[in-house]
């Protein structure tokens, strides 16, 4: 059975890929499980200096889901390329590194050094707050994220580079066929929607950001609908992503159009779960007599 894909270049042996932010390095994961048997792994969203993250509550759950607002706590681009990518690269996996910014200069420049390291891809998160403008996420408009993609492009010279797309974009497909137009190899979605909880002893919200990013099996449902628009509009690669927790869901995406998956907020409640669905897949294809995945991405 055939299960690999190919972004450019690189060939992912399966489509079964750990998401940024709950995968950590990798590493963290591997007394529960065979790292191995994964196609890939998107590092813990990085930016260029480094960054303390948010304060107050920083995850919340919710019914089917969890919030959180962690604020991409890391440090930083050139600490990951010392010392957490080559923990990454030991293993027979695509390392992606997930990349944010507070302004454009920051993502040329951390991008830049990816571009540089022994990285495999990198995959732009456009959902960070553009704090030079208002705060208002990179992601939102359409023309904004064509100026962020396109210059960081400039920059990236030797790796694939895929862009994360915020649901919360104004229109999902005019942003994704501007990010390829601006030169992304590959679109990845969705990230977290916004949301707001409320602490009604407290009377104020549960964060405070007010407002946080909320992801598991309850948003499967619209993330699936925006990741088969997507698919059907671009031509490059889409790798979709939002509540799988099965090897039903991952299917799900790909019969939609993705040519690969991303597990996220599952890894919290059951740490070897995408190693349950990267074989759970195989015994589907097995069962219904699939040889190739190629015979189902896309047939919605």
């Amino acid at each position: 059975m055939n299960t690999s894909f190919k972004i450019c270049d690189i060939e992912f042996k399966n489509p079964i890929i750990g998401a940024s932010g709950t995968f950590g390095f990798a590493h963290e994961y591997e007394k529960y499980m065979d790292i191995n048997v994964l196609g890939a792994v998107s590092s813990k969203g990085l930016t260029l200096n480094g960054k303390d993250g948010n304060t107050g509550i920083r995850i919340h759950e919710v019914s089917s889901g969890i919030m959180n607002s962690i604020g991409l706590e890391n440090k930083g681009v050139k600490f990951f390329i010392k010392y957490e990518l080559p923990l990454m690269k030991k293993y027979d996996i695509v390392t992606i590194a997930n990349l944010g910014g507070n302004d454009l200069s920051e993502y040329i420049e951390g991008a830049s050094l990816l571009d540089k390291s022994d990285i495999d891809m990198i995959e732009l998160n456009i959902s960070c707050p553009n704090v030079k403008h208002g705060g208002m996420a990179f992601g939102i408009l359409s023309d904004v994220a064509h100026d962020v993609v396109k210059q960081v492009r400039d920059v990236v010279k030797n790796k694939p580079l895929m862009v994360k797309l915020s649901p919360n974009a104004h229109d999902i497909v005019d942003m994704a066929l501007n990010c390829e137009d601006a030169g992304a190899d590959a679109i990845s979605l969705v990230n977290t929607f916004n949301a707001l909880a409320i602490d009604i002893k407290k009377r104020k919200p549960v964060f405070d950001n007010i407002t946080a990013g909320l992801s598991g099996a309850c948003i499967k449902p619209i993330a699936l609908a925006m990741v088969y628009k997507v698919a059907k509009a671009v031509k490059v690669p889409v790798v979709g992503m939002g509540g799988i927790s099965s090897a039903q869901d991952a299917i799900e995406f790909i019969m939609a159009g993705a040519s690969g998956v991303q597990v996220g907020s599952a890894n919290f409640t059951e740490p070897a779960i995408t190693e349950n669905i990267v074989y759970d897949l195989q015994k589907y294809m097995q069962e219904n007599k699939i040889e190739d995945l190629k015979e189902i991405r896309g047939i919605i």
